[in-house]
């Protein structure tokens, strides 16, 4: 018995002083929408930034059938594609899903194949049979990355599993006024975004001690005038979300999203305890056409070629400097928005608002 003892104690200080040796995380990239029967020239610019990790955070393929076979055939596209496949020879990916990789367009809970398409989503990924992404009911979920003092979480949102039905707006001409899009805000205090489970749980990742959280969302959260996918649709949902920060007085929050096969950056600074960036990276290899859009929270311009996202950290000052960047095909920086890791704190002086 003494003996048993003596080895699990050794390790657990080895397991101990291997997560203490961890390098903390410098170099994250993170991307959407890849139509997957279309070349992905992209993920060369993205390979050649070295990056640690890789987030990919929504419509990673355009499954968009009713047929499990066919899901599974578009996977299949984006596996042999021969940029994705030395991605993952050269960094560790983390997913979540959007509308059309979940199953349909704009589709939430009423979405028929979702249990299946899970297990798909999961298989493609790796995800470990015993998983808890496998039991559960949606693909949310959260990792730690680095030693304690720089360490960053990543929290993967799944926002189709359980969300509730949109409001369709009755008036769709309106895309000269740079709103443009089908819905409407549901106000319904019963529609969710998340579902009960996964509040709860998140409400517990943002407990957890980090230096820098990641949150990724498959749709914006900060934009808010489009009519398109966004958090606002459900308008009691975004000020839960953002209500939650605030409670759990959790810092240096950075919310990533796609989507919009637009990029840009939105910044809140108002209501929370310090600013919130939001950054819209979309598409990696679908460029969009040029559209005005509303956002008065927007940092600089929308750009709408192909594009990928970056978050470069600089853990060598005492204040770590933080980049949130798009870059564009040849990797280049096309936005940018540089802060210090103490722009990220609740202030002391503010109130907790409950």
């Amino acid at each position: 018995m003494q003996n048993h003892c003596t080895v699990v104690i050794a390790f657990l200080l080895g397991t101990a002083a291997l997560r203490g040796a961890e390098s903390p995380l410098s170099r994250i990239a993170f991307g959407s929408c890849a139509k997957e029967n279309n070349p992905q020239p992209i993920w060369d610019a993205i390979i050649a930034q070295q990056p640690e990790l890789f987030l990919f955070i929504g419509d990673n393929i355009y499954g968009d059938s009713r047929e499990v076979e066919i899901l599974k055939s578009k996977w299949d596209q984006l596996g042999a594609q021969p940029g994705y496949a030395k991605l993952r020879q050269t960094c560790r990916i983390l997913a979540t899903w959007d509308d059309h990789d979940y199953g349909w367009n704009d589709a939430g809970a009423e979405y028929p194949l979702k249990r299946e398409s899970q297990q798909l989503f999961l298989d493609f990924f790796d995800e470990p049979k015993d998983s808890m992404r496998r039991k559960q009911e949606g693909i949310y979920d959260s990792k730690l990355f680095g030693p304690e003092g720089k360490r960053v979480q990543i929290i993967l949102l799944d926002t189709r599993y359980h969300r509730s039905r949109l409001n369709k707006a009755r008036n769709l001409n309106e895309r000269g006024e740079g709103i443009g899009g089908p819905y409407v805000p549901n106000d319904n205090p019963h529609a969710t975004m998340l579902g009960p489970a996964q509040w709860m749980w998140l409400e517990k990742q943002l407990r957890i001690p980090a230096r820098l959280r990641i949150i990724a969302s498959s749709i914006q959260v900060i934009s808010n005038e489009h009519r398109w996918e966004k958090w606002g649709n459900l308008p009691r949902e975004r000020e839960r979300l953002l209500k939650m920060i605030r409670k759990t007085r959790a810092n240096g929050v950075i919310i990533i999203s796609g989507d919009r096969h637009t990029a840009e950056v939105s910044k809140l600074a108002s209501g929370l305890a310090y600013p919130l960036y939001d950054v819209t990276s979309s598409s990696l290899n679908q460029r969009h056409r040029w559209r005005s859009e509303l956002n008065p929270n927007r940092i600089g311009g929308m750009y709408y070629d192909e594009n990928f996202g970056t978050i470069m950290i600089d853990w060598k000052p005492e204040d770590p400097v933080i980049r949130l960047q798009i870059r564009d095909m040849k990797g280049q920086v096309v936005i940018q928005v540089r802060h210090r890791l103490s722009d990220l704190q609740p202030r002391k002086s503010s109130p907790r608002k409950e």
